[in-house]
C-alpha cells in the first residue's frame, strides 16, 4: 500500500527526532495548525494548541533541571533569567528550524501562502507541541533526551549579561527617584493564533517609547530594552531576556 506524501514527511521527521512514535497520531496532531481545520468539514483532527500548553511545561521542567545541574553556584534570579532565555518562543523556533519542522506542518492554504511555515510564532508553538507528543508517547525520559540534545549547546553558549530588561528599567527609574514604569497596550493586530502586540512604556520625566512583539511579555521587554539603550544604560550589543 502506497504511503501518502504527508506520511513520508512524518517518516523523515521521526528520523530527525531520533524517535519512532508508537502512536503517530500524536505527532500528526502536534503538527496541525488551526488554519488547516477550517478547510475541512467533520475533521477528525485537532490542532496543536492543547499540546503546546503541555509541551511548554515539560520544556520548562527539563531546562530547569539542566540549569540546576550546570550552574550549582547560580542564585534563583540568575537561574530564572537563563530559563527565560532558553524557553522563549524565539529559541524554540530556532530548534524547529534546525530540524526543519516547517515542511511537516499541516496548515491552511492562506496561512501557508503568507509564510506560515517560517513564522517564529508558529514554529515556536509547534516545537513545544512536538515536545508534548514525545512526552505523551514515550514519557519524560524521551522528552528529556530530545530537549537536552537540542538545548545543551544553547545553554552553554548563552552570552551577554542575561539581565531582565523590565527589572533593569524599573531599578534605573527608582535610582533616579522616579516612579515605576507603566506599560500600556497600544494595539493588537494579526490573527488570534499569531497576534502582534504594541506596547507603550511611560515614566514621568522620560520620553515614552513603543515597541512590538509576539506577546505582551515580549513587547514589554522590547520596549524596556529600547529605553535602556536610548538612555545609555545598555549598549546596542547588550542581550536581554
Amino acid at each position: 500500500m502506497r504511503r501518502e506524501p504527508r506520511d513520508n514527511k512524518l517518516d523523515r521527521l521521526e528520523e530527525r527526532l531520533g524517535y519512532s512514535f508508537k502512536d503517530r497520531a500524536l505527532l500528526d496532531r502536534a503538527l496541525t495548525h488551526s488554519s488547516a481545520l477550517k478547510q475541512q468539514t467533520n475533521s477528525e483532527y485537532e490542532s496543536y494548541q492543547r499540546m503546546e500548553f503541555l509541551g511548554d511545561r515539560v520544556l520548562g521542567l527539563v531546562i530547569s533541571m539542566m540549569l540546576y545541574e550546570a550552574f550549582p553556584k547560580a542564585d534563583e534570579g540568575e537561574l530564572a533569567r537563563r530559563l527565560n532565555q532558553l524557553v522563549r518562543r524565539e529559541t524554540c523556533a530556532e530548534v524547529a528550524r534546525d530540524l526543519t519542522f516547517g515542511e511537516a506542518i499541516r496548515m491552511g492554504d492562506g496561512e501557508a501562502q503568507t509564510g506560515g511555515r517560517r513564522k517564529n510564532a508558529i514554529l515556536g508553538d509547534v516545537c513545544e507541541s512536538v515536545i508534548a507528543a514525545l512526552y505523551l508517547d514515550g514519557g519524560l525520559e524521551v522528552a528529556d533526551r530530545f530537549i537536552r540534545h537540542n538545548w545543551k549547546k544553547r545553554m552553554a553558549n548563552a552570552s551577554g549579561p542575561l539581565r531582565d530588561a523590565k527589572t533593569t528599567l524599573q531599578e534605573w527609574a527608582q535610582g533616579r527617584g522616579l516612579p515605576a514604569p507603566v506599560y500600556r497596550e497600544v494595539s493588537r493586530t494579526g490573527p488570534d493564533h499569531a497576534p502582534t502586540f504594541r506596547i507603550k512604556v511611560e515614566i514621568d520625566g522620560v520620553d515614552p517609547a513603543e515597541a512590538s512583539g509576539s506577546s505582551k511579555r515580549v513587547a514589554e521587554h522590547e520596549v524596556a530594552s529600547l529605553v535602556l539603550k536610548r538612555e545609555g544604560v545598555w549598549s546596542e550589543g547588550d542581550d536581554h531576556v
